[in-house]
């Protein structure tokens, strides 16, 4: 029996062969597509002050956690409720279907951390404020750490959200053959 996305499925709907490349394919350009629209937004909503500096919220500039959990940027009101309510958006799909499994919680995960990554970056490119030349550490004060060309949470979070892509779409042991 196959599932609409090309898998081989057992009788009881467990998936026994990876999906198709294309299914990752269309995920990652939707997961793009999203960042798209959502970094217009943000960049209607804070303008070129960015990290919500200028927006009426609270905000909690030093702490221990921040460093280890947030790069090191302050926490915002803003912020503390936007992460939760995109991370609800990404798991709408498995509470809609009834169908959750560690596999699409992998890969909502990695959804998420992309969606974040490609959001953050597009904000800067798309920006009228900064562009592609105005990304760089000495332009961007709210992102403290910096690997290369990119933040250092851009290369953590993308190979954490290639590792969990990888693990949500590999065959099971059981059926390889």
């Amino acid at each position: 029996m196959r599932h609409p996305t090309g898998a081989r499925v057992r009788g009881d709907g467990a998936e026994l062969v990876s999906v198709r490349p294309a299914v990752l394919l269309m995920t990652v350009g939707w997961v793009l597509l999203l960042a798209f629209f959502f970094a217009n937004v943000e960049i209607q909503i804070e303008g070129a002050a960015g990290w919500a500096a200028n927006l009426p919220t609270w905000r909690i500039q030093h702490h221990w956690l921040l460093d280890i959990f947030w790069g090191g940027r302050p926490m915002t009101g803003y912020h503390a409720w936007l992460f939760p309510c995109m991370a609800l958006f990404f798991h709408f799909p498995l509470i809609f279907t009834g169908r959750w499994s560690w596999r699409a919680e992998a890969r909502v995960f990695a959804c998420i951390m992309l969606f974040w990554i490609a959001e953050d970056f597009l904000w800067f490119v798309l920006n009228p404020a900064y562009g592609v030349m105005h990304f760089a550490p000495r332009y961007i004060p709210w992102h403290i750490h910096w690997w290369g060309p990119a933040p250092s949470d851009y290369w953590v979070s993308l190979g954490w959200s290639a590792v969990l892509f990888w693990l949500s779409y590999r065959r099971p042991a059981s059926s390889r053959g």
